[in-house]
């Protein structure tokens, strides 16, 4: 069975806990306790191929910073999570994780860039908030952006509360992994150009089953497919959930 390590970073409290309890049991959890370190793991298929994810909890707290990156060996991907209510985070993908995990990390690792938090950009509390800073919520395009100029796989967005894009996250990362020699930079679903389409579909044993899709790129470049390609690309593959999650505390 194929074994996949995905670790989740970024600043505290910007709900990296909550996007991997959503995903694993399909709860949101109401209190805020920060993490040392939590493993999650999840049993998925990818087609005919079964596969276990296994998803890394850190702490974004200053005071983990040299506990933190234990955590990062033989890692295939990571999720560098920012709020998108919290522009702080948002500017600390680039001044704070990326240097991280290029320090720790070979020069090819895989990064996916997540704004968590996406209910709360039309929230009337949170912009209050925000207005009393002076500053304004992250914009898909902002991030879309980033994640263009800095090479990473692509950008998602999602709501641990509502779940809405948290299962498109992890369909998104295991098959950056799965099917690299096809690897699909993606960009946020509400973008007019190479969106993240998503299907829901209800097989015969009543589990959904989601399917992310986008326009390939070379070097960077987003380009159409070609029209004579008669298979469909391995990155439509239905992801589905089979096993119940696990979690254990790493020590």
């Amino acid at each position: 069975m194929k074994s996949i390590k995905c670790v989740v970073v970024g600043d505290g409290a910007v709900g990296k806990t909550s996007l991997l309890i959503s995903y694993t049991t399909n709860q949101f959890p109401e209190d805020y306790v920060p993490t040392v370190f939590d493993n999650y793991s999840a049993n998925v298929m990818v087609g005919d191929e079964k596969v276990t994810i296994n998803l890394w909890d850190t702490a974004g707290q200053e005071e983990y910073d040299r506990l933190r990156p234990l955590s990062y060996t033989q890692t295939d991907i990571f999720l560098i999570c920012f709020s998108v209510v919290e522009p702080s985070s948002f500017q600390n993908v680039k001044s704070k994780w990326m240097p991280e995990i290029k320090h720790h990390t070979p020069k090819d690792t895989k990064i996916l860039l997540i704004g968590t938090k996406s209910d709360l950009r039309d929230d009337p509390h949170a912009l209050d908030e925000l207005d009393e800073q002076g500053a304004i919520p992250v914009s898909e395009n902002e991030a879309n952006q980033l994640a263009k100029s800095l090479n990473l796989v692509g950008y998602l967005e999602c709501s641990a509360a509502s779940q809405k894009g948290v299962r498109e996250v992890f369909d998104c990362a295991i098959k950056a992994v799965i099917f690299p020699e096809e690897e699909e930079q993606v960009e946020s679903n509400d973008q007019s150009n190479t969106n993240v389409n998503t299907s829901t579909n209800t097989n015969t044993n009543g589990v959904d089953n989601s399917t992310v899709n986008a326009n390939q790129i070379t070097n960077g470049k987003s380009t159409q497919q070609k029209s004579t390609a008669k298979q469909t690309p391995k990155t439509h593959i239905p992801v589905k959930r089979i096993k119940k999650s696990k979690k254990c505390t790493i020590l």
